[in-house]
């Protein structure tokens, strides 16, 4: 039974959330604000401005090319197209100047471009009196300050006024008028791989166009969905015919015009599945429509998952664009905001000024808009850099102070059993007095911590819950952990699990595991503070690398002195903790959806966020089947409870085998509500975001939404109460790898070889170690801090799949088999690490079977490879044919209670 003082504090838990949810329901709100910062660099130096531009980034340079404008009287003038080229650099001074004219081979305008690694690729557009099917490369040699322009396949027709994107080394072509006349719009839609360029092949491959009214003055962006980089084609305008446009949203500008308002995403995966059999339509989903037509507007990605749209044209005023002259009012100066996950417009704010027919170029950590039209006939020469405005921070004194208290709070625990460890059996097992529930709660935050805490509820904030099923594997899994694991680690009275190998195999075999294990945990401390550093960064003014750093300096302090009993019971503080802010959290994000619970219910199911699993027989990460997951999962948990040090590590921490068993089975029955809790969590998150779109925050990673909610939804001091917990498991997390690879140093590499002459030297050392270990996990996790990475979650599975999938083959073959012999071991880890490295390098095989795929390839080729040789090693109480009846006995099934 759960000791009364734990339940006391579930139920005041519960008391909290319930005297602090009306209170948010009524208070909290969040100030609007322009998501876009605006700065003005220096005018183009053609003094009138252009309109259509070829306009890029490359080595660091702006390049404007091209484009169109009317002289004066402008009103009475015919347009004239242009050939210069003017590249916006850095001089020696760092000072930003124009350099230039440079010249293209003719005059263009109005064609599309992209920024890519080796210049700005430059697609179709005309000259007033022709439409170009031609493409080329404009590059910068920034040493020099020479243009280069390269040739590049035609495109398949001539094309103007459509527009382009990337999707890594592949150009992708929506859209345009190609006539003489410029009256007819285009469905076409092409795309170029640039990775191809030393191919026979190399060229243009037309696709299926989206199902829609085909369209010109579109707009056309790539960004990620949650699952994958999809292409965009936004709005746009086509022939006012009433028979193709009848049932389409959009706007009659006048008799020849129709403006559009519809969007449709492209997959370029799911058209990649399809293969041979694609039809029409494959790969292409409608999404939200656009508030109001947007064509001839800009474009740009921002973050992992907001499209941000530049003004544009409406369709007003068109019919009296001439009438008013220069009384014209200009375009709308709105910025549309759109949110790829969600589904969801919002108005972001307002810009200076709308220059439409003009292109958004990457710079720096935003994107440049340069010259354009502001109003019929009327260009400008003004160039902007427009950047990502944060959200103002929502994290007070109050929540300051109540992080800082609860940091303090666990050194203090580090400290208080520092005066406890007078030996490595106290700094590494406790001294064998651990209470079960407290290892139990150990080994489930061992397990999650705030990996679970953060990346689950994002997985599930952008996909589904294929995942849940996973979670469920741990039921599976328990028992053998318990019946087969457990007896011999407790037979041998393991300070490693390690010292297992060397008595069922040999020296050799022992030290390859811990050297494996000791690299796992290693990397597994990096992530994990990555994780909670970029959580800390959404909320506090400390960026994320200080964030790791302060992590990993709490870490060393309270892990170095308190050694295995301080980390244990820092990890029971976290799993209430975490589990309570977890439950406030789901109630919040409900009752703040438009709707409430029947609103996310309804909502989440009709977006597909409630999926379980996918049927099918691909094992790819592209489309996690079933059977994969299942799998997966099984081979994951099967590899931690049974060679993992940093959970075999509890089983010898409390005072006999039966309380071990219970600890096993109190972190299993934790994980199936938790799991469930976490990943509707993610999914009531969903809803509550696509309900206020308004709330989101364009600067914020996927990993990042929940800290996000926490800072800015959650009740003063009770925000900060979480966010401790979250930065403290991860303290936990990371202190549970120091101590576990310390331990396995000493006992593994530094007892056998009797490296050191006495007890109290090894404890000196095993704290040295703790501390260089710490210094180690905290360099990497400067280096997993890392924008570019879509889910740490992902990282995290390749992770485990790398380095613990051939340790439990070892314990496999050594625990179910008596045939294997120590040289069978050493070719099935050898061969098994091989398979693994080469499946990830090779092939796309889904991450998540690593794990398994090692076990399973470990274990046949250990045993195969044993069958040519004799075994002549005593098995007695080594495997489950040959373990006592004793031992046998003391795997026990919890009942009753403790001592």
């Amino acid at each position: 039974m759960i000791p009364r003082l734990l339940t006391q504090t579930v139920c005041a838990l519960a008391l909290v959330m319930v005297a602090v949810t009306p209170v948010f329901a009524e208070s909290v709100s969040r100030t609007e604000h322009d998501l876009l910062k605006w700065t003005a660099l220096p005018d183009l130096p053609n003094e009138r401005g252009v309109a259509g531009a070829m306009v890029g980034t490359h080595n660091g340079a702006l390049i404007v090319a091209g484009g169109a404008n009317f002289p004066d009287p402008i009103w009475e003038t015919d347009k004239v197209w242009h050939d210069d080229v003017w590249v916006l650099t850095h001089d020696d001074g760092r000072e930003l100047v124009w350099l230039g004219p440079f010249e293209l081979d003719r005059p263009v305008a109005y064609g599309a471009t992209v920024s890519v690694e080796d210049g700005v690729v430059c697609l179709g557009g005309d000259d007033g009196e022709k439409t170009f099917a031609d493409a080329f490369m404009l590059s910068w040699d920034d040493e020099t300050n020479e243009l280069h322009q390269t040739p590049l396949p035609s495109m398949p027709a001539p094309a103007a006024y459509g527009s382009a994107t990337v999707i890594g080394s592949t150009v992708y072509f929506a859209g345009g008028l190609r006539d003489e006349d410029l009256e007819q719009t285009m469905s076409n839609f092409w795309r170029l791989d640039l990775s191809k360029q030393e191919e026979e092949d190399f060229g243009w491959e037309v696709l299926p166009s989206w199902p829609g009214p085909s369209r010109a003055f579109n707009l056309t962006v790539a960004q990620h969905n949650g699952f994958d980089d999809c292409v965009y084609v936004i709005s746009g305008r086509r022939a006012n015919d009433a028979d193709e446009v009848a049932d389409v949203t959009g706007f009659v500008a006048n008799d020849d015009i129709f403006v559009l308002h519809d969007v449709y995403e492209f997959n370029p995966r799911k058209f990649g599945d399809a293969g041979a059999d694609a039809q029409p339509g494959d790969g292409w989903r409608q999404r939200a429509d656009v508030p109001w037509g947007v064509m001839a507007g800009t474009a740009a990605a921002v973050g992992q998952s907001h499209v941000f749209v530049l003004g544009g044209a409406d369709g007003t005023l068109i019919k009296d664009a001439a009438e008013l002259g220069d009384d014209h009012p200009g375009f709308r100066r709105d910025v549309l905001s759109y949110h790829t996950i969600t589904d969801t417009w919002i108005i972001a704010g307002e810009m200076p000024a709308n220059q439409v027919t003009t292109e958004a170029a990457p710079w720096g950590d935003g994107f440049v808009v340069t010259s354009g039209e502001v109003r019929p006939r009327h260009r400008t020469p003004a160039v902007w850099l427009v950047e990502p405005d944060e959200t103002p921070l929502g994290f007070g004194a109050i929540d300051f102070t109540v992080l800082v208290a609860y940091l303090l709070a666990m050194v203090g625990v580090g400290v208080y059993f520092a005066r406890k460890n007078q030996n490595t059996d106290d700094y590494f097992r406790s001294g064998q007095r651990t209470l079960w529930w407290v290892a139990g709660c150990s080994i489930f935050a061992t397990m999650l911590s705030s990996i679970t805490y953060m990346a689950i509820p994002a997985k599930a904030f952008a996909q589904d819950i294929v995942w849940l099923v996973g979670n469920m594997m741990i039921l599976v899994v328990a028992p053998l952990a318990i019946f087969v694991a457990l007896p011999f680690f407790r037979r041998i009275d393991a300070t490693s699990a390690y010292e297992y190998l060397q008595k069922r195999f040999n020296m050799p075999v022992r030290l390859f595991a811990s050297g494996l294990f000791t690299l796992f945990h290693l990397f597994r401390m990096g992530i994990v503070m990555a994780l909670a550093a970029l959580a800390l960064a959404t909320i506090t003014p400390l960026s994320a690398p200080q964030c790791v750093l302060v992590m990993g300096l709490l870490s060393v302090v309270y892990c170095t002195l308190g050694g295995v009993s301080a980390v244990m019971w820092t990890d029971t503080i976290q799993t209430f903790v975490l589990l309570g802010g977890g439950i406030l959290c789901l109630i919040l994000a409900v009752r703040g959806a438009q709707g409430g619970l029947g609103e996310v219910w309804q909502t989440a199911s009709a977006d597909d966020k409630l999926h379980l699993f996918n049927i099918g027989w691909d094992a790819t990460s592209t489309s996690l089947v079933l059977w994969v997951v299942v799998l997966g999962a099984i081979g994951q948990n099967v590899a931690s409870y049974t060679s993992d040090q940093a959970v075999v590590q509890r089983y010898m921490t409390t005072p006999d085998s039966k309380l071990a068993a219970k600890s096993i089975w109190a972190a299993a029955i934790i994980a199936i509500p938790a799991s469930f809790l976490f990943y509707f969590m993610g999914t009531a998150l969903y809803v509550f975001y696509k309900s206020n779109p308004q709330k989101l925050d364009p600067t914020f990673m996927t990993d990042q939404i929940l800290p996000l909610f926490i800072a800015h939804e959650l009740p003063v001091g009770i925000a900060g109460l979480i966010v401790a917990g979250i930065f403290a498991a991860a303290q936990s997390t990371i202190s549970t790898s120091m101590n576990s690879t310390a331990t396995t140093v000493v006992t593994d590499f530094m007892r056998p070889f009797k490296l050191v002459d006495s007890e109290r030297g090894y404890l000196n050392a095993a704290r040295a170690l703790t501390l260089g270990f710490g210094i180690g996990g905290t360099a990497l996790g400067l280096l997993f801090v890392d924008p570019d990475n879509r889910s740490l979650f992902g990282s995290f599975i390749t992770v485990i799949g790398f380095f613990m999938g051939v340790l439990g083959g070892l314990f496999m073959l050594g625990m179910l088999t008596q045939r294997a012999t120590a040289r069978g071991a050493v070719y099935g880890a050898l061969i098994g690490t091989s398979v693994v490295v080469s499946v990830w390098w090779f092939t796309d095989i889904a991450g998540y079977l690593y794990a398994a795929i090692g076990i399973g390839v470990c274990f046949v080729v250990g045993y195969l490879a044993s069958l040519f040789e004799p075994s002549r090693k005593s098995l007695d109480g080594l495997t489950i044919y040959t373990v006592l009846p004793k031992q046998e006995s003391e795997a026990w099934v919890p009942t009753g209670s403790p001592n």
